[in-house]
């Protein structure tokens, strides 16, 4: 279960006349060029790896100028990184004609970021930049299917607060530590695993009602099975944010992505956003004001 938020990725491609390729990122100062489609495949590294990896997948007849930039803190654990790739490789799906549908893109993009940071990645953090929304994301023996859950999105806007702890999480350590564990058979993580899916199966069950004293419950029990995964799942500042939001009016809490750091969601009471946001920041921890997105991603040209 996710849903998209209101902290945007941007792609601006232009074409060139020459066969310079030019790639700028805006939120993290880093830029590059290269003298042709040719030369940017046989460079060993590149500084700005999401831009080059596609624009060498798709190839790119002519040169251009990319530039990129996004809204989210950096090792946030918002899927800032599955927002971006998304936006860059439906451009680049636009500009060369290859005709991919929006499941196919999702598949290029997941693949050519197990490619960079070499570990798997799953397909989850995809779907809230393609559709926007509240998902449920279905992993079945025939793929990944995702659905919408019709929610209350006013109501639910008035129930969100998301805090960035100012210390970025590394999401490959505890990702690859968790996995390690479950195939080593590791049957303290195996159980956990097998709760958490059932919290999930229940969450959907419980926002299809509109049943938000169920949710928060379930986000409690959910945080409590995923901490006991891997002991750099939390931090000490997490689990005091975690204590204050509760007193303060949060019916529950987890950290996103992999934790260790980055952003943490709070699902609160209606009308207990504010007093839960003015503990977080008393606590150190920056509020992010956000909505859900409605809409996914969106690819317009001139």
């Amino acid at each position: 279960m996710n849903f998209a938020i209101n902290r945007y990725a941007s792609c601006v491609l232009e074409t060139r006349p020459d066969s310079r390729i030019v790639l700028e990122s805006r939120d993290l100062a880093g830029r590059e060029a290269f003298d042709s489609l040719q030369a940017l495949r046989q460079a060993g590294r590149y500084r700005l790896p999401l831009a080059a990896y596609l624009i060498r997948f798709f190839g790119p007849r002519a040169g251009l100028e990319l530039h990129t930039d996004s809204e989210s803190p950096a090792g946030g654990g918002i899927a800032g990184s599955s927002t971006l790739i998304i936006a860059i490789a439906s451009v680049l799906n636009r500009l060369t004609g290859a005709g991919y549908g929006l499941e196919q893109l999702r598949e290029i993009c997941q693949n050519i970021e197990a490619q960079i940071i070499r570990v798997p990645t799953g397909s989850q953090d995809y779907y809230p930049a393609m559709y926007g929304g509240v998902n449920a994301v279905e992993l079945g023996p025939a793929g990944v299917l995702r659905k919408a859950i019709p929610v209350d999105l006013e109501d639910f806007n008035q129930r969100i607060v998301l805090a960035y702890t100012g210390s970025p999480r590394v999401s490959a350590i505890n990702n690859w530590e968790v996995m390690k564990a479950h195939l080593d058979g590791d049957r303290k993580v195996h159980r956990n695993f097998d709760c958490i899916a059932a919290i999930a199966q229940a969450m959907r069950r419980a926002l299809e009602r509109g049943d938000w004293s169920e949710a928060g419950r379930l986000l409690r029990e959910e945080w409590a099975h995923r901490r006991r995964n891997h002991p750099g799942i939390s931090t000490p500042l997490i689990d005091r944010l975690v204590q204050l939001a509760r007193r303060a009016g949060a019916l529950g809490a987890k950290a996103c992505g992999a934790g260790g750091g980055g952003c943490v969601f709070f699902l609160v009471e209606r009308g207990a956003a504010p007093r839960v946001a003015a503990a977080i920041e008393r606590a150190g921890a920056e509020v992010l004001p956000v909505r859900v997105a409605e809409r996914g991603v969106e690819v317009r040209s001139d």
